[in-house]
């Protein structure tokens, strides 16, 4: 009997699925890409999840190493009526210019990290109405305030502050961010501001994380991608899009090693794969930049990991071995420029008493 010409066949519903996906990449492939980084999470063996990222960016973004206790008195640093907390948790985090937290991770497993979306638009910030945090803070109100993914959705839903952005040191534009978190239980969110509103996915099946375009559209692509299947070809660009597509496949191919070692080294070797060779231009996209740093946390172990992209070592904090109490004070590891400062093994009694950096703000 022959097939009725107006009902499309398997074949047919296919081809259209991959021409609308097609076309949603060349749409995507004629922007200019932003700030290129990369955030993933690791299921293990026997629920030992590991989250890593990549730093990347056209220059030295001056980061070192903090261990900020439990207890500091925070201000957002937006003005007269900034939000105020009081640290719940201590941390261990990367700053970016000794004015932000860019990446780390409490003393209770949670990790946090920010990523350039050049979508990010805020709501306008009106004092009167709802305490402001600044965007430099973001990441470290998160740290300092919960314990999992789920209790700090649960808060963020709430929107208790405006985020209150600024300059990138150095340059004109805003910085424009959006939010990744993750726990010991492998649980996720992500979290953006699209059109002046807060926008958060949150499942343990949102491992993965770069920048443009937004989160549901980098779904859509990755779906894209699955249909095709890894093992028969992955987009290897250095655009967000593919970078995104190449992490979700190979952090969920390698192997759950029992080896908690092995597994560390596995997750090192994607996102490895998914950063930006040091060096690399791109002329007609000069918002795509180098690696310049990557992290991984071991949040069963409590070991947060830093590789630079100009070192031969990796190097590692052990919470375990540092005292968050206010009498252990706060802490520095100095990286020096462009995080070429050479540590090995377990640097954890290498960080020395600093003075807490001041987090970018409005406030004199």
């Amino acid at each position: 009997m022959t097939r009725p010409s107006h009902r499309p066949d398997q074949r047919s519903r296919f081809a259209g699925r991959r021409v609308a996906a097609l076309a949603l990449v060349a749409a995507l492939l004629a922007d200019t890409a932003a700030q290129a980084c990369t955030r993933l999470v690791y299921f293990g063996a026997d629920g030992r999840n590991l989250t890593a990222r990549s730093m990347d960016w056209k220059s030295d973004v001056a980061t070192n190493l903090w261990i900020l206790p439990r207890g500091i008195e925070r201000n957002g640093e937006a003005g007269p009526n900034s939000l105020k907390w009081t640290a719940k948790y201590g941390s261990v985090i990367a700053s970016g210019y000794d004015i932000s937290t860019t990446d780390g991770v409490n003393e209770a497993g949670l990790s946090a990290n920010l990523l350039w979306l050049v979508e990010s638009e805020y709501p306008k910030f009106d004092a009167a109405s709802k305490p402001g945090l600044t965007i430099a803070a973001w990441a470290q109100y998160v740290l300092d305030s919960f314990g999992t993914v789920a209790e700090a959705v649960d808060a963020l839903r709430k929107e208790p502050f405006t985020i209150v952005t600024d300059a990138v040191p150095g340059e004109t534009r805003l910085a424009t961010l959006h939010l990744s978190i993750s726990d010991a239980t492998g649980d996720s969110a992500i979290v953006e501001y699209i059109g002046g509103r807060q926008v958060i996915h949150h499942d343990r099946a949102y491992q993965v994380m770069t920048n443009s375009p937004i989160f549901d559209q980098q779904l859509a692509l990755n779906a894209y991608w699955k249909q095709i299947g890894g093992t028969a070809m992955l987009p290897g660009t250095n655009r967000a899009s593919d970078r995104f597509a190449r992490a979700s496949f190979y952090v969920n191919a390698i192997p759950k090693f029992e080896d908690p070692d092995r597994a560390v080294a596995s997750v090192f070797s994607v996102i490895r794969n998914v950063s930006v060779p040091f060096g690399l231009t791109t002329p007609d996209q000069p918002n795509i930049s180098s690696t310049r740093w990557r992290t991984v946390v071991d949040h069963a172990r409590k070991l947060y990991f830093f590789e630079s992209a100009l070192t031969p070592n990796t190097f590692w904090v052990d919470l375990k071995q540092v005292d968050f109490s206010a009498a252990g004070g706060v802490r520095k590891l100095d990286l020096g420029k462009d995080q070429t400062q050479i540590y090995s093994g377990n640097a954890t009694a290498r960080f020395v008493p600093a003075k807490p950096f001041p987090f970018l703000g409005k406030n004199p």
